[in-house]
């Protein structure tokens, strides 16, 4: 009898500090909907591990296979799409092995939105078997690295699992080394206007055509950003809307696009490409082209499309603008 009243009570313990981990983890993520604020995600891409060594072969992908699959349940991480990086691959002819450059991996960046590339080796030496990872950041070309090593005879798979395991605490902890700190918009305008510095600013419309695929977008986000930092750092802006075209030295068109990428618990992710071209209006001519494409996480699926517009819009203002005076 005294052995069940003890198990009885510790059963009671048990349900108490399950619940009480289940109410903590609810408050928790009740804060960050209440905040309207989405947690840091790192929006991260996995290549073909480079192969060293002839008892080696068709290591490389078994390996990024399985960084894939142990790394996609890391709430910090959010892995590109596998069909958008092959499809990158082909069209740009990218060396996007164990030896890719990080050059390279801003390139990536760039394309698929990817903060963080993870690449490197599977290396046979002796009766050694190494796997030796790189993290680069796209944006800050840093590079840090994590390996593990076994015997030639064990398998690949725990092998590849400590490896990822090793790649989620360093993203976690290193992040700020991968990752670029986010700048305040009046400092990125500050640049913008030194970089342009005592030059005339023309004067210049914006026409911009942009959608949420599968939405109606209010309010276009990219238009609003270019329109903010043309205004902001001296451009005189005429609405396109009501003014006339003939008034104006260059014209921006802008084309962009959003659409829903993946979802993962109350996260939404959201993938945008924005793509403008400046046309001087007394001779037609193409001046300047840019694109950009991002990737944002947020509570919501049309927050984080525009956000992704936004700041595809910001980047491009940041580099177009300073190229369209005479200085």
């Amino acid at each position: 009898m005294e052995i069940n009243k003890e198990k009885g009570i510790m059963k009671i313990h048990m349900r108490k500090r399950v619940l009480t981990v289940l109410v903590c983890g609810l408050a928790a993520a009740t804060a960050v909907v209440a905040q309207g604020k989405a947690p840091t995600v790192y929006p991260t891409a996995i290549f073909a591990f480079e192969e060293r060594g002839a008892g080696v072969k068709d290591y490389g992908q078994k390996v990024s296979d399985i960084l894939f699959a142990a790394l996609a349940s890391k709430p910090d991480l959010l892995l590109v799409d596998r069909a958008d990086i092959k499809k990158i691959v082909d069209e740009h002819e990218l060396n996007l092995s164990g030896a890719v450059t990080p050059g390279q991996a801003i390139k990536v960046g760039q394309l698929t939105g990817a903060k963080i590339l993870i690449t490197g080796s599977v290396i046979e030496t002796d009766k050694t078997l190494y796997l030796v990872a790189k993290l680069i950041g796209t944006e800050t070309s840093r590079v840090l690295g994590e390996s593990v090593k076994g015997r030639t005879s064990d398998e690949i798979a725990p092998l590849a699992e400590q490896l990822a395991k090793k790649i989620g605490e360093t993203i976690v902890k290193d992040a700020d080394k991968l990752v670029a700190k986010e700048i305040k918009i009046a400092d990125r305008i500050a640049a913008v206007k030194q970089a342009l510095g005592e030059a005339k600013r023309p004067v210049i419309m914006i026409k911009a055509a942009e959608r949420h695929v599968g939405r109606a977008t209010i309010d276009p986000a990219a238009d609003t950003e270019l329109t903010l930092f043309c205004k902001e750092t001296g451009f005189e802006v005429l609405d396109a809307q009501s003014g006339s075209g003939k008034q104006a030295d260059i014209v921006l068109q802008s084309e962009g696009f959003s659409e829903f990428a993946m979802r993962r618990g109350s996260l939404v992710s959201v993938k945008a490409r924005l793509e403008v071209k400046a046309i001087d209006r007394a001779t037609d001519k193409v001046i300047a082209v840019d694109r950009q494409t991002t990737v944002v996480v947020d509570l919501t699926e049309q927050i984080a499309g525009k956000a992704a517009l936004q700041e595809s819009a910001a980047q491009i203002a940041e580099r177009l603008l300073p190229r369209l005076v005479k200085k």
